[in-house]
């Protein structure tokens, strides 16, 4: 009996130590960052101790940092009661994350006022406080915006996902594009004329920034980081420019994010030959999450954006919208917040989808788009009419190199043109559908159009005229 005895005992140490040990493992994993690794065993414990603070701290923040806010909230919560120090800052880490940004700043609020009473420096958490009192000012003014498809797929192929006219330019990975062996995770936005592009590139200090390079007889020139505040974050990546040449959206993360990656978008002022300062676009296209690669296809009027926002390592959500011509907002007041919240997230794709004939017709461009087929190449690049005996179907047939160069300038401007006629037709097509507050929204932006368009149009006449006057006097004998 005695035997029995001292073998079960050994039995216990035994399993004690075991267990000790798997506890000593998972906070190794814990302080190494490893948090995948140390979720499921601090899972285990908190299933014998259900109200030890340490353990619900342990396994809240992993749950947090392999993006399970939504499990974490619960544990971060039991450990702010059980006191256990830094739980504070976690909680108001995973309140932000799920959009409670008024209990996020109220925890903010408490953990700094912890810090100062035992004399700890405050700064850091100051600046998350900021952060999450700037976010709860965006999902005030969430966009109203139509997101009609999303698609999950692995983020090294996400650009396969984006279906634009080519009238809008290519999109390339950096390494696909230089051809380049060491991976760099940037992108690379060619124009239509393929004469020049826009890129993100890695810098001595180990930054991303954006460049820009132009091409001159056939080879691409240098590099030059665009100028202006653009690179001015820690990184700034993912460029696409509209077709007016002057319209800039990018990504970047830094103080003027919600949380790593934000869709940003400025615009290239020629008077001082630089950009305006860049606007965050807000939500719902933002999130604490990365978020990224804001293209908009204005011939085909369909917009795509890139989110990393709940989902697992290497996979990323492609959200493909109908792009506003003016920006709209929720009446954030006068809504359940939690409906709000969940507009701001991207719950539902449905819960955007207010004019479902707009969805339909967009659903359908998009499937024509997946559909494209490449084109034969046409047999002249253009027609424009010299004068009554010549006309011209290609770059090659101008005579004179300043008429060639207003001629470039002439195919964008009327391109800009035909570009806001679509436009403008979508917006009448939506404004015969809707309601009358909807209408009443609409006009303003329908009435700007159409004045914007008389004016291209009368720039298209005068910018033919003197292309044609220009090459006729080289043509003179």
């Amino acid at each position: 009996m005695k035997k029995r005895y001292i073998l079960l005992l050994l039995f216990c140490f035994v399993l004690a130590g075991a267990s000790a040990q798997t506890l000593e493992q998972a906070k190794a994993f814990y302080n190494k960052g490893q948090y995948e690794q140390a979720k499921p065993i601090f899972q285990k414990y908190i299933k014998t101790q259900p109200n030890n603070g340490n353990y619900n701290l342990w396994y809240g923040v992993c749950c947090l940092e392999t993006g399970e806010p939504d499990v974490a909230v619960k544990y971060l919560e039991t450990a702010v009661k059980r006191r256990v120090p830094s739980g504070q800052l976690y909680l108001a880490r995973t309140y932000n994350d799920l959009y409670r940004f008024e209990e996020a700043i109220k925890c903010y609020e408490d953990y700094i006022s912890d810090l100062s009473k035992r004399k700890r420096p405050t700064e850091e958490a100051e600046k998350l406080l900021e952060k999450s009192k700037t976010n709860f000012r965006m999902l005030k003014g969430v966009e109203e915006v139509c997101i009609i498809d999303s698609v999950v797929v692995d983020k090294d192929r996400f650009l396969e996902v984006y279906k634009i006219s080519p009238e809008s330019g290519k999109l390339f990975t950096y390494n696909d594009f230089f051809q380049n062996k060491e991976e760099v995770e940037a992108t690379v936005y060619e124009t239509e004329l393929s004469n020049k592009i826009y890129y993100g590139e890695r810098q001595p200090d180990g930054k991303l920034s954006i460049l820009a390079r132009n091409k001159m007889q056939g080879e691409w020139g240098k590099g030059n980081l665009l100028p202006g505040s653009i690179n001015d974050s820690i990184n700034a990546n993912y460029p696409y420019v509209l077709t007016d040449g002057v319209t800039i959206y990018y990504a970047a993360d830094g103080e003027n994010s919600i949380g790593g990656y934000d869709i940003f978008v400025t615009r290239y002022n020629t008077n001082t030959n630089t950009y305006l300062t860049p606007e965050n676009v807000g939500m719902p296209f933002n999130s604490p999450y990365n978020d990224y690669m804001f293209v908009i296809d204005e011939f085909n009027n369909l917009g795509w954006f890139a989110s990393d926002r709940y989902q697992p390592e290497g996979k990323v959500c492609i959200y493909v919208f109908i792009p506003n011509s003016s920006k709209q907002v929720y009446n954030y007041e006068a809504m359940d917040k939690q409906k709000a919240i969940s507009l701001a997230r991207i719950h539902s794709l449905r819960d955007t989808w207010t004019h479902p004939d707009a969805v339909s017709d967009a659903k359908q461009r998009l499937q024509a788009a997946m559909n494209e087929k490449p084109q034969a190449k046409p047999m002249h690049e253009f027609e424009f009419v010299i004068d009554d005996h010549t006309t011209y179907h290609q770059s090659s047939d101008f005579k004179s190199p300043q008429a060639k160069e207003l001629f470039s300038q002439y195919r964008q401007q009327e391109k800009d043109f035909k570009q806001q006629l679509n436009k403008l037709e979508e917006q009448r097509t939506l404004y015969s559908r809707a309601n009358e507050s909807d209408k009443a929204k609409l006009a303003p932006a329908i009435l700007d159009l159409e004045k914007r368009i008389w004016q291209l149009s009368d720039e298209v006449e005068r910018a033919a005229i003197k292309v044609r006057n220009t090459e006729k006097q080289t043509l003179k004998p």
